[in-house]
């Protein structure tokens, strides 16, 4: 998505697994960020002419052979514009070894939490590498994740912190407009990382004009212009916050020429069709159209124990029913997904060097051919922004702040083969998850929560009788935007409480264990 309207901040991405949260920090504070693959042509660069530049961290090492490096001639065209440049991490290493600095392996590495003591705090581009205004000597707690570090500075540049182990944490040069910080302002560990992107982007002279109510008149403009005065367009609607705003977005553009269609693919949650339903019959300017395929996806996962196949045989399922559902309504021409940018950054490195994480069903998992063209209003957009926008578009609260739910629905958390039994027994579990966390008050406090049928069975005892039951599994985490995520420490008698009534309700389950992984290095999802 290139909006052009906007002054636009370029992200040259080297491979960061946080590259993505650089652009949402700086979109939070009113910029619109756009990122790019660290080898973009500078000529394209050159033409969303950029107001500012960082470069991302990566997790390569800039010496290495075939790690990537900055083509030197976007540094010397950023320095002649006199356009602001911020390395952070691999970034600062990418710009200090295209001024002729050196970066060697470190003696001591930092991962993790590290404090910054300010060298030199004058001047505005001392101000953001120490994070504000502040006196030598200073203090400010930040988060570190590198194992080189830079061996001399390229002409014109000053130390303006260290750290206990790295003796350029922060380095600026005032007459090159240039700057580099050893660690990451855009983690919420760096405590002032926000503050220091602000003062960034207050240099690069940005007018602040991104918001969600401009988005919404570029977008429809954009899909009117992308569908055309007499372009026929359905929706897959599951109910979930991604494709309930990407509706509400194409009706705001088109209105009645979309039709918006609910699959009971068989893999929902308990009464989840029931709830659709109600909820969108009344909120649409056509009548839902309903699609019971539930028998259709379960024969086509028969015997599928591989996630990778689940995801990309439920996408071809599903845009196979949705052609069969728009033939019925007399034909269309495009397909509205809900897809988000960190489905995206998870299915296709597309935007640098950075590790394919796994398939999206609905953007690695579609087919090659399609016989509807797709449109993907919020590609480009993060969870949170997609929530403010829900809420700009009028959407209620209860719908925009539904946890969310994978386009494969319970297929990815029934591990191993996917039946309608087993489907039915994980379903009564997770119903029991949320009503027990709901009840305890901490949905809103949660980005997930749900359950995790695993093809696992252990010994048990019930009334004094042997069971061989199967295990269940509690996954919930705390995220702003699902790049990363802490497992919730959630309290003991909430857990009890689910523990104790799956067990006592739930006919299969004989046994219940909570998940205590992080992402990373573990994924939200288990498939």
């Amino acid at each position: 998505m290139s909006v052009s309207t906007h002054e636009t901040l370029i992200v040259l991405d080297f491979g960061s697994q946080v590259t993505q949260l650089i652009a949402r920090r700086v979109r939070e504070l009113g910029v619109y960020a756009e990122i790019l693959p660290f080898d973009h042509p500078l000529d394209e660069l050159i033409a969303k002419r950029p107001k500012g530049v960082v470069l991302s961290g990566g997790p390569s090492s800039i010496y290495d052979e075939g790690a990537p490096q900055l083509d030197p001639a976007v540094l010397r065209w950023c320095e002649g514009q006199g356009l602001p440049v911020l390395g952070i991490c691999y970034g600062m290493f990418a710009m200090v070894s295209g001024l002729g600095g050196k970066v060697r392996p470190a003696v001591e590495r930092e991962y993790g939490h590290a404090m910054i003591i300010v060298d030199e705090p004058a001047g505005p581009m001392g101000e953001i590498a120490a994070q504000g205004p502040t006196e030598r000597g200073h203090e400010e707690p930040v988060w570190m994740s590198h194992g080189d570090e830079v061996e001399s500075l390229p002409e014109g540049f000053v130390t303006v912190a260290h750290s206990r182990s790295c003796a350029h944490a922060a380095i600026a040069s005032e007459a090159r407009r240039m700057w580099g910080v050893q660690f990451h302002p855009e983690v919420s560990h760096t405590r002032r990382g926000t503050q220091l992107l602000g003062r960034f982007l207050d240099l690069c002279g940005f007018r602040r004009d991104w918001s969600m109510g401009a988005f919404v008149e570029e977008a429809v403009e954009r899909i009117r212009e992308q569908v055309g005065p007499q372009g026929r367009v359905i929706c897959g609607l599951s109910g979930g916050v991604d494709s309930s705003v990407a509706a509400a977005l194409v009706e705001r553009a088109i209105g009645e020429r979309l039709h918006c269609i609910f699959v009971d693919n068989g893999l929902l949650r308990k009464d989840e069709r029931a709830q659709v339903e109600a909820m969108f019959n009344a909120r649409l300017h056509n009548p839902l159209v309903v699609a019971d395929s539930g028998e259709l996806f379960l024969e086509r996962l028969a015997e599928v124990t591989d996630p990778e196949v689940k995801r990309k045989r439920i996408g071809a399922t599903f845009i196979d029913v949705f052609d069969a559902e728009a033939k019925s309504l007399g034909g269309a021409d495009f397909l509205v997904q809900g897809t988000l940018y960190p489905d995206v950054i998870e299915s296709v490195s597309a935007r640098g060097p950075s590790a394919t994480i796994k398939t999206h069903h609905n953007v690695g998992g579609l087919p090659e051919k399609m016989n509807m063209r797709v449109v993907e209003p919020l590609r480009e957009l993060f969870k949170d922004e997609v929530r403010v926008l829900g809420l700009h578009l009028g959407l209620p609260e209860e719908m925009v702040w539904r946890h969310p739910f994978p386009g494969p629905g319970l297929a990815v958390r029934v591990l191993g083969e996917v039946t309608k039994a087993r489907c039915d027994v994980l379903r009564e579990a997770d119903a029991i998850i949320l009503e027990e966390i709901r009840k305890a008050g901490l949905y809103r406090d949660l980005w997930q929560v749900f359950g995790v049928l695993l093809p696992v069975q252990s010994v048990g005892v019930m009334g004094d009788a042997r069971t061989y039951e199967n295990v269940l599994a509690v996954r919930a985490v705390e995220s702003v935007d699902a790049m990363t995520a802490d497992w919730a420490h959630l309290p003991y008698e909430v857990l009890g409480n689910i523990s104790n009534r799956v067990i006592n309700e739930v006919r299969g389950i004989n046994r219940v264990c909570y998940d205590i992984s992080s992402k990373p290095p573990a994924t939200i999802e288990w498939e």
